[in-house]
């Protein structure tokens, strides 16, 4: 379907640019493409930029006719999308377009993740500067590089890049909800030497795999108790120690932000052990369904023999130690607010596991509104990686965005949406990483408020943007901007 997934939708302005960006990869770190795109419109349309070492763009937009002395507005999004795709799919993500469908209400994309994530923030920022019926103040369009990997293109911001003292961040995912805080996060990998012997003379090889489950984003979607493939390969694991098999290799899990959705494991056995195997991942895959019914009821854990040799495979004690530390990393959530009703406080997200260079490597996420909770949990991941001789390492992080519940901009945007759509909208803190952390640190004093319309099963391939809070979300956006003298009032 593609293209026709959005014909006749409204605005559309918008939903052309989001179409346009859908059609050019964007993996992070790999962004030069969209920039280019978005180079090439800002000189189609005769708006001056700027570009910095690592890729961030700012691209000026002069004021609606009348309205030059309103205060400078930063329209802020990031480029990059996550890359996650259904087993099976065949897609490139740094050569292929999207394809996009329409089900029901939503847009999504045909196996792959959408990238509306920030894609449609993108879009509604360059619609509104083309857009002859909105009206506006001077705006700054700030879009950012590698959120999705590290948040390195923000981290990179110099001063003076953006002048604007009001920020609104368009990489939200709740329609009628207004963020005015996010957690903070770090990474720790753990890196682990595999011990090795010859594999046994009258083994075959089998794929152990683990899929169907709906994965989400380690940041909004942690409280859903969603289940983690990397867990659920390892309880498969564990589960046949009953029977004489060996690994020869393991993966699952691709991004440090995303639940592990498919996770897979090589396992050496006897032939004459398949019945007893399949039996023991019978019932293990029953009784994890009976556990995530609701959540994940679409799980399968599959046996497959395949015809490939290995000559050399963990050691028992290297694969028991394997599965131990994959059991005991902790994962979830970890502690709720105890000032803020409903908010995830803190939290830890084993991401990925992968065979590399006679390496076993395992990928963890750390979140928290307290940076000392941050600490905390990264010290409990890495006390659970040294105690079987692993090797681990955090990133630097990311700071949290502290709430200012007297921010004059979310006060405006609060009461635009009560009067364009005549009910009350929330306002929350987010337990995923915005940008807003990094850019109140490079900004000091910089007003902001993160807002977007819905997107459910961001960072999996269940992506999905709904239609019309699309439609709401610009609306909104038009009526912010419409009333940004009142910002100076």
């Amino acid at each position: 379907m593609s293209g026709k997934a959005i014909e006749g939708l409204q605005p559309e302005i918008l939903w052309n640019r989001f179409y346009e960006i859908t059609q050019i990869p964007r993996p992070s770190k790999k962004e030069e493409k969209i920039l280019n795109y978005l180079k090439s419109w800002a000189d189609k349309n005769k708006f001056s930029y700027k570009q910095d070492k690592v890729g961030n763009l700012a691209i000026s937009i002069p004021a609606s006719s009348g309205l030059e002395d309103y205060p400078i507005i930063v329209l802020q999004g990031h480029v990059d999308m996550v890359c996650e795709m259904n087993k099976g799919t065949n897609h490139n993500f740094e050569t292929d377009p999207l394809k996009l469908k329409q089900e029901n209400g939503w847009i999504r994309a045909e196996g792959t993740t959408l990238g509306s994530d920030n894609g449609i923030g993108v879009a509604a920022a360059l619609a509104i500067s083309e857009d002859t019926s909105a009206m506006h103040g001077p705006l700054e369009l700030l879009f950012t590089v590698d959120e999705e990997t590290g948040l390195t293109g923000a981290d990179n911001l110099k001063p003076g890049f953006i002048t604007g003292k009001y920020l609104l961040n368009l990489d939200s995912e709740e329609d009628g909800i207004f963020y005015i805080g996010c957690a903070g996060g770090l990474d720790t990998v753990g890196n682990f030497d595999i011990q090795k012997e010859a594999a046994g003379k009258n083994a075959s090889s089998y794929e152990l795999l683990v899929s169907g489950l709906k994965g989400g984003h380690s940041g909004s979607e942690i409280n859903t108790g969603k289940a983690n493939a990397v867990k659920i390969l390892a309880r498969t694991l564990d589960a046949l120690k009953v029977i004489d098999y060996s690994v020869a290799n393991i993966s699952g899990g691709l991004l440090r932000n995303a639940i592990p959705r498919e996770a897979e494991a090589v396992i050496l056995i006897n032939p004459s052990d398949e019945k007893k195997v399949l039996e023991i991942i019978n019932v293990t895959c029953e009784n994890i369904v009976n556990e995530y019914k609701t959540s994940d009821g679409d799980l399968k854990i599959i046996l497959k023999k395949i015809n490939k040799h290995f000559p050399d495979v963990f050691t028992k004690q290297f694969t028991n130690n394997l599965i131990n530390v994959l059991l005991a990393t902790p994962h979830g959530v970890l502690e709720m607010s105890q000032d803020i009703p409903g908010l995830v406080e803190t939290s830890t997200n084993l991401a990925s596991v992968k065979t590399e260079n006679g390496k076993v490597i395992i990928g963890t996420s750390q979140r928290s509104s307290i940076d000392s909770a941050i600490h905390y949990v990264t010290k409990t991941v890495i006390a659970v990686f040294e105690l079987v001789g692993g090797h681990a390492k955090s990133s630097d992080g990311y700071p949290g965005w502290k709430p200012n519940l007297d921010s004059k901009i979310m006060k405006l945007s609060h009461n635009v949406y009560k009067e364009l759509f005549g009910s009350e909208p929330e306002i929350k803190a987010i337990h995923a990483g915005l940008e807003c952390g990094i850019l109140g640190n490079k900004y000091p004093g910089i007003d902001m408020v993160s807002f977007g319309p819905t997107i459910t099963g961001a960072h999996s391939p269940d992506e999905g943007v709904e239609i019309k809070t699309v439609t709401k979300f610009y609306e909104l956006l038009k009526g912010v901007l419409s009333k940004a003298s009142d910002l100076e009032k």
